[in-house]
């Protein structure tokens, strides 16, 4: 195959395919579609900040349309998915637990100290703990009462928290399920218990973390991929795998290196490079969703600088707490500040600013303004309240369309 030639504008709907975000979905989402999401995107980012739905739930909401949340639970209770470390904590598919053994099995080879140095000074705790586990089943951080004198929160772990993430780091406890978005721990052999040890190289694992970031991504510069699963160096060259037909060459216009392409989006890397892949998705996304969560990625590819403000002062942040991007027919056009009152039914839009050059249409309105409806009312309210927009015309016509 002679190498491909992308536009821009290619590139990000081909990035868009891959990730099924090409436009919406074509029938109503089932249970299957929750865990055929994260497989296509390898792993879901999970996140507690619940200003709106939680960000595991609404970066399914972004690709799936309306869905029942509890099915993402539910597949984490049956054992088709686990958690684990890989880009941040995510839910991950089950067939690829053997990836992130290598990380369990030697923490400190991650960067994670902490845990080696917890397990050697803490030994007897730790080990009482597990036992613990062991005889009476699983728990929770909450069944243990503080010991230790010190507040909470999550900057200050209670010992036996600390020690339940020090074993789940190390691979000897898992996530058996969720409650109320509270993990329960129990002995990894009994949340997997097909699971039998097997020596994979890790040389072996790295270059399946290429590939799957590669088709995951759609098309990726070298230098995004050590990112999508924060690997650590060293880093198989994606030109070697190109040379081994493990990976497809192409061109972006205006960049000087080439990117990669998996071979199982040939096809569409084809029909992007003729221009059929026409992006007519608008939806908001989570700050955790895999399109826009590494900084420099969203630049270079939607020209998109997007910095969460959550751990901003607040006198500092530009934009607001939780800003959730705006998805506009294959274009990043802009961020909403919003909060849902579920009790009182309204979806408060507190600031929604577009990007410089983004021109007002009736069309253009008419799009995002269906976006935010559809996420309130996935959200549980019907009211939509918009507080403050940019450019200042916007407010009045996305009430106008919103009836609010």
């Amino acid at each position: 195959m002679s190498e491909i030639k992308l536009t821009k504008p290619a590139a990000r709907a081909l990035h868009l395919a891959a990730q099924e975000m090409l436009g919406p979905p074509r029938r109503r989402a089932a249970k299957a579609d929750v865990l055929a999401a994260i497989r296509r995107m390898g792993m879901l980012q999970i996140d507690t900040i619940s200003v709106v739905a939680r960000s595991p739930y609404l970066v399914l909401w972004s690709r799936l349309g309306d869905y029942e949340p509890a099915w993402l639970d539910e597949l984490l209770a049956e054992g088709a998915l686990f958690e684990y470390w890989a880009h941040e904590a995510c839910f991950l598919p089950i067939e690829d637990y053997g990836l992130y053994r290598h990380r369990m099995l030697d923490p400190e080879a991650m960067g994670w100290k902490y845990s080696a140095t917890w397990m050697r000074e803490r030994a007897a705790e730790v080990q009482a703990l597990l036992a613990h586990v062991r005889d009476n089943g699983p728990v929770r951080s909450s069944d243990f009462e503080r010991s230790d004198g010190k507040a909470g929160g999550w900057w200050e772990w209670k010992p036996e928290k600390r020690s339940l993430e020090v074993l789940f780091t190390a691979g000897e406890l898992m996530i058996a399920r969720r409650h109320n978005f509270q993990r329960i721990y129990d002995l990894a052999e009994r949340v997997h218990p097909s699971w039998r040890d097997e020596h994979t190289p890790l040389s072996e694992v790295r270059r399946s973390f290429v590939l799957q970031a590669v088709r995951a991504l759609g098309l990726a510069r070298a230098s995004w991929i050590p990112d999508y699963h924060r690997t650590r160096r060293p880093h198989p060259d994606p030109a070697a795998l190109a040379d081994e037909g493990l990976l497809l060459r192409a061109r972006v216009e205006g960049w000087d290196e080439p990117v990669y392409i998996h071979p199982d989006h040939a096809e569409l890397a084809q029909r992007a490079a003729m221009g059929d892949l026409r992006p007519s998705l608008t939806t908001l996304l989570s700050p955790f969703d895999p399109i826009v969560w590494d900084r420099r990625r969203a630049l270079e590819l939607f020209g998109f600088d997007y910095r969460l403000e959550c751990y901003t002062p607040a006198a500092k942040r530009q934009y607001g707490y939780f800003t959730l991007p705006i998805l506009r027919r294959g274009a990043l056009v802009g961020r909403v500040d919003a909060k849902a009152h579920r009790k009182a039914g309204e979806f408060e839009v507190r600031s929604i600013v577009l990007e410089p050059g983004v021109r007002l249409s009736e069309r253009f309105v008419a799009d995002v303004a269906a976006a935010i409806d559809r996420c309130a009312r996935w959200h549980g309210c019907p009211t939509v309240r918009i507080s403050h927009a940019l450019p200042d015309a916007l407010a009045a016509q996305l009430r106008a369309k919103l009836g609010s």
